[in-house]
């Protein structure tokens, strides 16, 4: 056999979508892993016209499941973003996109039994360490994936899954506000440095002198713009305990301007280079975040309650992403959010032989 096969399941995942495999079904070492996984997604190539990625980085994703030794957690999640045009896997961060299609993931693979109309799969996030609970519809003992959610970025409606988590402060850099200081100046431009489930630099539209409403295409073409905000990454980056981040996704960068349809505050994320379509589950998270940290440079901008149980509406490009927060005192204390996802096929993957296996083996 000229090829070697792999079981393999695409889902979306909230505005993403990636393939999802069983750590049994893919080499131990992590250096052949990462070799098949760039095999597996057609990489480095901006097509990845010889993978099943899209070439595009929201649907270049991968996560990797296996049952847990955790007694609190049921599966043990893996996030890695295989690189589009370089030889690359990143696992120094979160997708909460791809997350979401953990617990379906779980069940369908018999990981995790149904528990009723509503089975929660508690996930332990390998890239960051902390536990997610995915509640996911399971009426007639299966996933649902019909219903009548609607999340911006993605057509049509589907079952809502209710993504809660628990401690994701500092997640990535080791505490909420990485660099100690609720504003930090790089290249003259005051900015916030927060990691709340995703280490994300803030930078006002108007430091930059841009609006922040602009279309992802004129952000994209504005080379300008471009260069300041890496150079601001690249000095931001080990500041926030990140080290060196020249050949690293993380951390993002995101514009921020007054909310314009009723939200909280408005966003136009890059991941790093490119302007994100919508903007990620953990970088919402993030951004709403800031805007209740004192001091920060969102708390101009944003429009934001008192109570304790806070819901915050973080605009994008292509419309908004809700985060409930859920406030102690001046303490942040948890969050919560609405995902949908959708099974898209199950079955094998085909790599060249040579990649894993050669001829003669298994």
């Amino acid at each position: 056999m000229s090829q070697t096969c792999i079981p393999c399941m695409m889902i979306r995942g909230g505005t993403s979508k990636g393939a999802y495999f069983l750590a049994r079904d893919l080499p131990v070492d992590p250096a052949l892993r990462d070799r098949v996984l760039l095999a597996c997604m057609g990489s480095p190539d901006k097509r990845q016209i010889d993978g099943i990625g899209g070439a595009d980085s929201l649907t270049s994703k991968v996560a990797i499941v296996r049952p847990s030794e955790r007694a609190d957690a049921d599966v043990d999640y893996l996030f890695a973003q295989v690189v589009v045009d370089e030889p690359r896997v990143d696992f120094g961060q979160n997708c909460g996109n791809i997350l979401a299609g953990v617990g379906p993931f779980a069940i369908e693979r018999g990981l995790v039994p149904v528990r009723g109309d509503t089975t929660p799969v508690r996930i332990f996030m390998e890239n960051t360490g902390q536990i997610a609970i995915a509640q996911v519809p399971t009426p007639d003992g299966e996933v649902r994936y019909a219903g009548e959610a609607r999340i911006d970025g993605v057509p049509g409606t589907a079952a809502p899954i209710v993504v809660e988590f628990e401690d994701i402060a500092g997640s990535s850099c080791g505490t909420l506000l990485p660099t100690g200081n609720a504003r930090d100046t790089f290249e003259g431009i005051e900015v916030t440095c927060i990691d709340n489930g995703m280490p994300v630099v803030l930078v006002p539209a108007a430091s930059v002198g841009r609006t922040g409403y602009e279309t992802c295409e004129q952000l994209d073409a504005d080379g300008e713009l471009k260069a300041v905000l890496e150079a601001i990454r690249l000095q931001a980056g080990p500041r926030m305990n990140l080290g060196d981040v020249a050949r690293r996704t993380v951390p993002k960068m995101c514009l921020i301007a007054p909310a314009q349809n009723g939200g909280a505050i408005s966003s136009r994320t890059f991941i790093p280079h490119r302007c994100h379509t919508s903007i990620g589950v953990f970088g919402a998270v993030s951004v709403a975040s800031a805007c209740l940290v004192e001091g920060s440079v969102a708390g101009g901008l944003a429009r934001v309650g008192q109570s304790d149980r806070i819901r915050l509406s973080v605009e994008h490009p292509t419309g908004e992403f809700t985060v409930e927060l859920l406030r102690r005192g001046s303490e942040l204390a948890g969050c919560g959010l609405l995902r949908t996802a959708r099974r898209l096929f199950d079955g094998n993957v085909y790599i060249p032989r040579g990649v894993w296996h050669n001829e003669g083996e298994r």
